[in-house]
């Protein structure tokens, strides 16, 4: 005779079943959500010893530098020199300490735009520790300066790290940015002293804003450049992006005597972690870059130009009929040192 199962039996194994069915959903779900958590955590930006790797400073310095002569990407009213019309005209010069880059300060109406200078690197960097001296910072209505990195060649796939720009008087601090390829964003914990703008990093959103940081006043133009300028670093790891500002007074002893240790210095004026960006794929193969365009996309906007600063005119009107208004449009640096991760 065939016997049946009790139908206490068969209850009791069909709340097994249940059971063991729950269990293995709560610990995929349990799984999911550590490696979720693991994913979305804040990266860990753990000590890394530096070696110095290059040097950009004294006479020497504009001889590791192409200039740019093609025409402006951004449309401004500048006309870029070439190396040996920058030299005539005295738009790059040399101390034995220092090394300056300015605007034409002196033609009278140039009809295709105003004479400045934007020099390259002729290095390249994955990333590194890079620490900028800077001296004096360019400002003026119609300017639009910068210090960044990026790879012209291949914009925007190998990203763009803007580390120092305004526009016009620059009195309302520095914003640095980030600008990438689609997949870069910066969401999640920051840990930086500048105030986020926006979070998504691909120049196909938003105008190609980038994921910004600004400063606070004192961190560009006048105000910085009063207290004899400053350094700035530039850390590019895979763990994030950081950027930080010493003022001259308050500089790091590390970064004097040459061994630079981030792990000892306060919270970065900017940090751009890799929580939702993949720092290694969308940034490679960077040039140093400064440059002081004029007008342009950026400083020529009437919300810049004209409502924030209250700059006369129009702006390619003003700097083509104001020559003497660009004294002040320089950078002055008194080294760019770059360290490797050793």
């Amino acid at each position: 005779m065939k016997q049946r199962s009790s139908p206490r039996w068969s209850l009791c194994k069909a709340t097994a079943s249940l059971e063991l069915v729950a269990s293995t959903v709560f610990l995929a779900v349990l799984f999911n959500f550590i490696q979720g958590a693991k994913a979305q955590s804040y990266p860990n930006y753990s000590p890394v010893r530096y070696q110095l790797l290059h040097t950009y400073e004294g006479p020497s310095f504009f001889d590791q530098f192409n200039y740019y002569s093609d025409d402006d990407p951004t449309k401004g009213f500048v006309t870029y020199v070439n190396k040996n019309t920058a030299h005539a005209l005295n738009l790059t010069s040399t101390t034995s300490t220092t090394a300056t880059l300015r605007v034409d300060a002196s033609t009278p109406s140039p009809s295709g735009g105003r004479n400045s200078v934007r020099v390259e690197s002729n290095n390249t960097y994955d990333s590194g520790l890079f620490i900028f001296d800077i001296v004096h910072t360019p400002y003026g209505c119609g300017t639009w300066p910068a210090l960044w990195l990026t790879d012209g060649a291949n914009w925007p796939k190998n990203g763009e790290i803007d580390v120092l720009e305004s526009h016009n008087h620059g009195s309302h601090g520095n914003e640095m940015s980030l600008h990438t390829t689609p997949g870069c964003s910066m969401g999640g914990e920051r840990r930086q002293v500048g105030s986020a703008v926006e979070s998504n990093c691909d120049v196909g959103v938003g105008g190609n804003a980038g994921c910004a940081v600004m400063g606070y006043r004192s961190t560009y133009g006048v105000g910085f450049n009063a207290g004899g300028g400053g350094v700035y670093s530039l850390e590019i790891r895979d763990a994030g992006i950081r950027i930080w500002n010493f003022p001259r007074s308050s500089i790091p002893a590390d970064i004097h005597n040459g061994s630079p240790d981030p792990s000892t210095w306060n919270t970065p004026l900017a940090d751009f972690p890799s929580t939702n960006c993949d720092i290694a794929s969308h940034f490679r193969n960077l040039n140093i870059v400064a440059n002081i365009d004029l007008c342009g996309e950026f400083a020529a906007m009437s919300s810049h130009y004209t409502q924030m600063y209250s700059c006369p005119g129009s702006c390619s009107d003003f700097v083509a009929n104001n020559p003497s208004n660009f004294a002040d449009a320089y950078w002055e640096f008194g080294g760019i040192r770059v360290y490797r991760a050793s």
